[in-house]
This record gives C-alpha cells, structure tokens and sequence, in this order.
C-alpha cells in the first residue's frame, strides 16, 4: 500500500473491519496571546495626545495608560524599510529595502522586496499556527508587481497573510484609494458621497476578518497587522473631524512646538533638562507671514489633526471590537510609527501632493477662496516643515534623516495579561528590527533556520521584553546603525554619531555631529568638536556595521530613481503599451508611463449609433487627462492641477467602426505640450496644454480604458462615463523627451532647485 499519511488506524479490506483515525487539527497552545500591530505613517514623536500633542487622540492614550509608552524607540526613517525591518527583525539593508520598495538601481541591498532569506511575522506565526491577517497599506512589493497581472510573490498572501485589505503602493488617496482584496483589485464600495473613507474601511473589514475566525475557529489565536494610510499624505478626513480644529492653530508652528515641548516635560514623555531643538534650516519663524500665508498655512495643520482624531476614533472602534469579543486582555498589542513627521510638502505645503514634484507652489493669495477644501476629496494636501517639526517636538529634521526627528518616533505595548506596570515610561534604546524578536519571545516561539527551503539569515533584533516588567533594567541592545539615503548614524552605548548628506556631494564632505543622547534626548549640544576621538570610534563602528548588513553601495538616489522600471519583461519594456478591453483598472505603477516623454494613442473602436464614454483616461479630479466621445465628438480634457484645458474634434464621428488616436508632443516635463486628434488618420483637432506634469500624473488615480473610474478626472461627465460601444484594441506609445535643449535644461535646474530645498 502507497500511504501518504502517517496513519493511526487500521486499514482492513472493507470499512466494516477497519477503524478510522483523523490527524489532529493543527492549533497553537491555547494560552498563547494574539498578536496585533498597529502601524501609523509619517506619525512623528510629539504627535499623539500622550507623546505631547494637543491633538485629540483619546483612544490611543487609554492603551498608553493601560500600557506602556516606550521613549527611546527608533525606526530607519523611511516607511518600506521601517516596515521590512518590523515585519523580518532583519536590518532594512540586509533584507533588499534600502529605500521605498520603489527602486531597485541594481544592488542586493534595494531589491524592492523581503529576501526569501528572511521569513515574515506572519510566515513564522503561520506556522506557529496563528491566523494571520492584514489590513492597510503594504508597500512592500516592486511597483511594476502592483497590477492584477502581478506577479504575486511579494504580495501579502504569499509572504504569510491569510487575508489582506488594503492598498500595494506607498500612498492613496482616502477617499478614492487603490485597493487590493486579497489576490485580486477591486473598486471601493462606496464613494465619499456616500460616506466613504478609507480608515473606516479597513476596520470594517479587519473586525470581520476577526468575526469570522472567532466564529469558527474561537480557540485559535490570530495576528493582525493593521498598517494605516494615516498620516501618511494626502491629510484627508471627513470635513466634521477637519472643522473640530478650525482657528486651533491660529498661533502658529513656534507658539504651538513650544506649547508641545511643555506638555512633554509635564508629562514625562522626555527627561528634565531636555532643550528644544532650533527650527530647521528652511522653517520661518511664524510672525514673518502675512495674515493669507497663516491662513494658508494653519489649514493644512487643521487637515492633519483632523485626519488624526478620524484615525484615533477608527482605532477605538478595534479595540472596542477586541474588549467586546473578550480578546483584548490576551492580545500584546503594539502601536507604533514608521518614521517622523514628513519633509514632503515643502517650505509652505501644497494642497496637491503632486506639486511638490512639478515643482510648483500654491498662488497664496488664489488659494484663499477654496482653503475650505483642504483635507476633502478634492484635495490631495501635505503640510509644511514647520508644522512637520512640530510633530516631530523636541526634536530636528524629519522622516529621511537619520537625526531624531526622522528615526525616533512613539511605541505603546498594550496587554492587560502580562503588563501590571501600567501608565508608565520605559526609556531603554530599541529598534524596529526588535519587534519581531519581542513578538516571538512573547507567543513562546523562535525564527526559524530554515524556512521553505531557504537558509535564513540571523535575527539581528534583540527582544525588550524584559522592559514589560523593569523600568530600570539595562537596556539590550548594543548598537544600531542608520542609513537613508545618504544621510548615516549610530548608536552605541548612548552615544550617537550622526551626518546629514546633501544630495550629489562627495560622501567625504560630510559634516559627522556627535551627541551624548543618554544626556541630550533632542541632539542639540554637538560635541564633535569636544570628543574628537569619540567620534572617529563611532563613525569607524559606522563602517564596520554597514559591511556587516550589506549597507554599501552608499546611495543618495531617490526621485531619480522613480518612475516606471524599464527592466525587460516588465510592463514598462520599451515604453509601448498594447491593451485588449476589457481590462482591470490599472495602478498608478503600471499605467502608461506618459510622463517621461512624447507619446501617442492609437484605438480600433466600434459603436452602434452615437455611443459615448471614455477611451482612455489617466489621473484624478486632482489633475489627469481623458480622451473620450461626448456628443458624438472626440474629446481630449487635460487637467493641470484643476487648470482643465479643453480640445474638441470639428468633425463627428461615423457609425460603426473606426480608428481614433491623439498625440501630446513636448519637449520636456513643465514645457507646453501641443494636442493633435485623429479620425481614421485625419486631423480633426489640435490645441496646446499651458505644461506637462512632470511624471504624467502617475502618483494619482491611474488609469483606465473604456472608462473614467474613482475619482473624475474631468467635470465634462460623471464617472464612470463607460464606453458605450466596443474598443477593439488601443495602444499608446512613449518616446521619452531628448537630454538637451533649452526646455530640457529649465526642467532639470527646477527640479535640481526643488529637491535642494529637502
């Protein structure tokens, strides 16, 4: 007999003379804790009620004073690797996540996904037979996987999730997002006229993932990774929550940091004597503003705290879900940050994200009749740096930098059945790459050598939870490097060497600052100067930690390296694109990449009579582009942020079958474009658009054919507008913009001018 199966019973030759037998199901000890990991982005130090803030966040500060509030809590500064690091216990390097998963440049480092060499929280757990869940956004896959083509590897279901809701890329829009349902994308239920946001979303659906498993399977303990959108920008929530704080901030980022600070010291969040770090170079000071540039300014603040106070409701409602189920008291919980307040809006914030890329700023004195649509869905904001220094109090600079304000952010540890020291501090250095560790000590389980056939690399994080118990216990760890980007630093002892680079110079030039943070908690007395040799032992310690974890190349890459990856095979393989409708709404990652030069659009399309809709569509009612039928008359809009020109054909289209194309001529991105539309090859329009958006739109929205999804692009219809008719094929081809010439050579300084303002 071929058996498959170690059998307990007896096999005879009719079932009346055998005796059955049923391998146990497969569970995990019963007294082992569910495991939840609440995950904020772009959250900094200062920003909860209970870290300092005068936010409303009053959820959140019932787990602190149930739990515990960690201090001295470092991320990588930068939301994929931060998120690798958690998710592994590996360093960021070490693991292919140097940056946003993004950019792949080449190097084993920046791979743009998790090694197989380095299994999951979730893989781990899985096969500690946990369910496992997770909701909200990923960001841990390459961009050119995030279509309903994958491929799938890296997705959430195949790196040890059971069920995943939520989003693949590193940011959407809360009211129109991208969402990915399991394996496979899907619209959003509803529209945000009907109510909808996307935090409340995925509390939904993670509640009734729980729900489900709790009614089938009551004994079996779960993982949740509930990785918000917030605060990630947009800054967008219902207007209710945004008008709570209307005036609130009247005073300014100076008056309100300070205020912070002092809320800081009275609670304990950071020690006596702690000074306030200067503004960043950048920041002006609050009463150098006219009365519309503080009214501009204070409306971005209302959108963010708006957004938080939405978000903390939204994380009542888990944890009211986990009390009212009877699982709260035995699940460790932890809530965190990814990184520190965001340097992304610039000097004076933008009220579309993708201004910060064009580059191009805010009229002020314009902006002041629609201020009231900040944080609504027609609006797509990010704050200033000053307001971004302010969620980082007492600390400098910002997510991307290796100083505090972009590495050290809040961590609360919730478990009523383990933790009896509630309400209270604990001060010890830690990691994100000790998450894991910490996890796997509390749930009795270790990381495997193993897994899948993969050799792992070692677990470079070290547990703390010894500190659920010790205030005053030493702390663990030994040392941590930092590196992003190009800015660096490092841990040891208490102390912590620390460069800022700019972008493009010599890695020699960098200034190293050095800072005894045992005793300085806001890096503000550099004793460089003083402790020469200390130094030189710390940043040599750089060097030998960065050869350990696999940190070089140095890269100080970013922007450059955005955009679609032309490796071959991928979707972007030679910048022509062909499509059979109907096809999946297609991501932002994987639609035409039409912002890197010239391009044409060519569609075999049949229509019975006098058929409309949209052919082709690419962006968001933030700006986009659509070519479509209305009235019988081909059609290009072109919205430039809100700025909608309009290109109607003379001609009516025939009945019956037909060839349509279009093509958008430029020299460079912010260059005007000319429009030209063609009807079976002839010309039946053309028109100029005032400049190309830089990247094409291709943050936002993405793209469409035979319909205008989500968020319109235009106000010429209401979405979906479909193609009333049949589109037989369309194909779009880029002809990227030449490396010289007077446009091409304005474009590269405005952009150089923009990221120098980092």
């Amino acid at each position: 007999m071929n058996q498959q199966e170690d059998f307990g019973g007896v096999i005879g030759r009719t079932f009346r003379d055998s005796e059955p037998w049923w391998p146990p199901l497969p569970t995990a000890p019963q007294d082992r804790p569910n495991v939840v990991v609440i995950l904020f982005d772009d959250t900094g130090f200062s920003h909860l009620g209970c870290y300092g803030s005068t936010i409303a966040t009053p959820n959140i500060d019932r787990l602190a004073a149930n739990g515990l509030r960690f201090t001295n809590f470092h991320v990588t500064a930068l939301c994929s690797p931060t998120r690798a690091s958690l998710l592994t216990g590996r360093n960021h390097h070490a693991v292919g996540m140097r940056s946003i998963s993004s950019y792949d440049p080449g190097y084993p480092n920046m791979r743009g996904a998790i090694s197989r060499n380095a299994a999951t929280m979730a893989e781990i757990l899985r096969d500690e037979h946990y369910a496992t869940f997770a909701v909200g956004k990923w960001h841990l896959n390459p961009s050119e996987t995030c279509s309903q083509a994958g491929p799938f590897h890296d997705w959430p279901l195949q790196r040890g999730f059971d069920r995943f809701y939520g989003f693949l890329s590193g940011e959407t829009d809360q009211f129109y997002p991208d969402l990915c349902y399991d394996n496979h994308l899907i619209d959003p239920p509803r529209t945000p006229e009907e109510g909808y946001h996307f935090t409340e979303d995925i509390v939904d659906q993670a509640t009734g993932f729980l729900r489900d498993h709790q009614s089938i399977y009551p004994q079996q303990p779960f993982f949740l990774y509930f990785a918000l959108g917030a605060t990630h920008s947009p800054h967008q929530a219902p207007q209710e929550y945004i008008e709570r704080y209307r005036g609130k901030f009247d005073q300014g980022w100076d008056e309100v940091r300070q205020e912070w600070y002092a809320r800081q010291l009275e609670l304990g969040v950071i020690p006596e004597g702690t000074e306030l770090a200067p503004r960043n170079q950048g920041v002006r000071a609050w009463d150098e503003f006219s009365p519309n540039q503080q009214r501009f300014l204070a409306t971005f603040q209302e959108a963010f705290a708006g957004f938080l106070t939405h978000t903390d409701e939204q994380i009542g409602r888990l944890v009211s879900y986990l009390d009212a189920s009877g699982q709260l008291d035995n699940t460790l919980l932890l809530l965190m940050a990814d990184n520190g307040a965001s340097q992304e809006g610039g000097p004076q914030g933008v009220s579309d994200t993708a201004r910060y890329g064009q580059p191009l700023l805010d009229d002020i004195d314009e902006a002041q009749s629609r201020l009231h649509l900040i944080g609504g869905p027609k609006s797509s904001p990010n704050y200033p740096w000053g307001w971004a220094q302010a969620g980082n109090t007492p600390l400098k600079w910002y997510k991307q930098n290796t100083h505090g304000g972009g590495v050290r952010v809040p961590l609360i540890v919730h478990w009523p059945d383990r933790i009896s020291d509630r309400g209270r501090f604990r001060r010890q250095f830690h990691h994100v790459s000790d998450v894991l560790p910490t996890v796997l000590e509390s749930v009795q389980a270790t990381a495997p050598d193993v897994y899948a056939g993969q050799r792992q690399m070692p677990v470079s994080g070290v547990s703390f939870a010894y500190a659920f118990d010790d205030s005053d216990a030493a702390t663990a760890k030994e040392t941590q490097y930092f590196e992003m980007l190009g800015h660096r630093g490092i841990w040891v002892d208490g102390w912590k060497a620390v460069t800022r680079h700019e972008k493009n110079d010599p890695w020699g030039d960098d200034e190293w600052e050095l800072y005894h943070v045992a005793e300085d908690f806001s890096e503000s007395n550099n004793l460089a100067a003083e402790q020469p040799q200390k130094l030189r032992e710390l940043v040599d310690r750089w060097w030998v930690e960065a050869g350990r974890y696999g940190v070089l190349p140095l890269d100080d890459r970013s922007f450059q390296l955005g955009g679609p990856t032309q490796r071959p095979g991928g979707p972007h393989n030679g910048l022509t694109y062909r499509y059979t409708p109907p096809i999946s709404h297609l991501p932002g990652e994987v639609a035409p990449a039409i912002g890197l030069g010239s391009w044409t659009l060519e569609a075999d399309i049949e229509r019975d009579g006098c058929g409309d809709g949209v052919i082709f569509a690419r962006g968001s009612v933030m700006g986009g582009l659509s070519f479509y039928i209305k009235d019988n008359r081909l059609r290009f809009d072109y919205n430039a942020f809100t700025d909608v020109t309009h290109i109607v054909a003379d001609n009516e289209l025939p009945d019956g079958r037909c060839t349509v194309s279009m093509s958008m001529d430029g020299e460079a991105p912010s260059a005007p474009g000319q429009v030209t539309l063609h009807l079976n090859g002839e010309r039946v329009a053309e028109g100029s658009v005032p400049f190309l958006v830089r990247g094409g739109f291709g943050g936002r929205g993405g793209a469409d054919v035979g319909s205008d999804r989500k968020s319109p692009v235009t106000d010429s219809y209401e979405a979906p507008f479909e193609f009333d008719g049949a589109i037989h094929s369309l194909e779009i081809a880029v002809t990227p913009y030449p490396k010289s010439g007077a446009a091409y050579e304005a474009a590269k300084n405005a952009f150089r001018l923009m990221m120098a303002q980092q």
